[in-house]
């Protein structure tokens, strides 16, 4: 080692810390209250459908502010982005708990709040997903990066089971936890510090901010690893979006109510936990693009069983699988694209790939949501497995860059053309 490079750091620092519990529970609180929407829509309405509006809903801030939110993480402090976002998922959050109170016969005002906590989550999103990389002292990026899955996948266990115990206390409860677990992440990022990285010269106006937006497309297009692994994500979950539907199986197919709703839901926080353990004790070395290709396979396989059974021990399963298989790959994925990206286009980047994501969740959950209304909810289920699988099959092919990605190492930084 050069005496001017500094030496490797074993333990993750202070503030790495102090994210990685704002995260927790920024996750705990969003992760429950996304799980009594659904329930509580579905309440109002009965449509399965309506569900899918509610993904859409949700969605929809992403992909038209993505040329925004990209342009602004990365041309200022990521961190105050953060907690300003975060202030306005706070006040969304505080809104459905005020609305649940009202004993809501229309789920027209839920969609209208989501909307606006869709703005707020558009503008976390890439800078607090960069910030980790940011953060990260040499050697560190990829346990750093297995410690914040490992948290989210906690997070994802606590959320839905205290939100679906909350909501049967009383509808508002769930909400009221969120406005709390929020107002904690804000005082918890006060102790992060802000991060001195390169930033683009001088805020841009519209033109300038769709001009960033391109960039960091074409960044992705032109970096055949990236585009694979968000492209799989994208078209295999967008077909896969079963949890969408949970609400609905749950009542119709399986005969629990929010209480089991709320396990179900957390099964999927637990599979996807105990793989996170596993991959924090030991990180991926090899094979990364045939393990990201194949744990897309087991989800659709799993999405498949879940769609067939009627049993609440096999669907829990299913779950559990199915979570487990997405663990692996959000895992590959989150860290193949900051280390993949040069620190200064992070921003961009990241809020692209956002968009993708949001269109893998969301608009998958519409996506779920009008199959059902067509095909039913077996339909829409088995048939969105199967979708998975072709597109597993087909980024194969398309994608010999990411079938054959061996090592997280070898995907040093590309900068872009100038």
């Amino acid at each position: 080692m050069s005496p001017a490079e500094p030496a490797p750091v074993a333990v993750i620092p202070r503030e790495i810390r102090a994210l990685i519990v704002a995260r927790f529970l920024i996750t705990v609180g969003i992760v429950g209250q996304v799980t009594i929407l659904g329930k509580q829509v579905y309440d109002i309405t009965g449509n399965e459908f309506d569900l899918g509006l509610l993904g859409l809903a949700e969605f929809l801030p992403t992909a038209l502010l993505s040329p925004i939110t990209g342009s602004v993480a990365d041309r200022f402090d990521r961190r105050r982005i953060v907690i300003l976002a975060l202030g306005g998922e706070l006040v969304a959050a505080l809104g459905l708990a005020l609305y649940a109170m009202t004993d809501p016969t229309s789920v027209v005002p839920i969609f209208a709040i989501v909307v606006l906590f869709g703005c707020a989550r558009a503008f976390v999103a890439p800078p607090i997903r960069a910030l980790p990389v940011d953060l990260a002292p040499p050697g560190l990026i990829e346990k750093v990066l297995a410690q914040v899955t490992l948290t989210f996948q906690i997070g994802a266990i606590i959320g839905p089971i205290l939100a679906g115990f909350l909501y049967v206390l009383d509808p508002s409860a769930p909400y009221w936890a969120a406005v709390g677990l929020l107002a904690a992440a804000i005082f918890a990022f006060t102790f992060v510090p802000s991060v001195p990285v390169t930033r683009l010269a001088a805020p841009a106006g519209v033109r300038g901010a769709l001009t960033d937006a391109f960039e960091g497309l074409t960044f992705i297009r032109r970096t055949p690893v990236l585009f694979g692994a968000i492209s799989l994500d994208l078209f295999a979950v967008l077909f896969g979006g079963a949890v969408a539907l949970l609400p609905a199986l749950a009542e119709e197919r399986l005969g629990t109510d929010a209480i089991g709703l709320g396990w179900l839901r957390a099964s999927i926080g637990i599979g996807a936990a105990l793989t996170s353990f596993a991959i924090a004790a030991r990180p991926f070395g090899r094979r990364i693009g045939p393990a990201l290709l194949g744990s897309v396979a087991v989800f659709g396989l799993a999405t498949i069983v879940l769609g067939l059974t009627r049993s609440y021990a096999v669907a829990f399963v299913a779950l559990l699988v199915l979570s487990a298989a997405d663990a692996v790959s959000v895992y590959i994925r989150s860290t193949i694209v900051p280390i993949a990206t040069p620190e200064h286009m992070r921003g961009r980047v990241l809020a692209t790939e956002q968009v993708f994501i949001g269109a893998s969740n969301e608009l998958g959950a519409f996506e779920s949501g009008l199959a059902a209304a067509a095909l039913g909810l077996v339909g829409a289920v088995v048939s969105g497995g199967i979708g998975t699988l072709l597109v597993v099959v087909g980024c194969w092919k398309l994608f010999p860059e990411l079938s054959k990605a061996d090592r997280f190492s070898e995907l040093a930084p590309v900068s872009p053309d100038p």
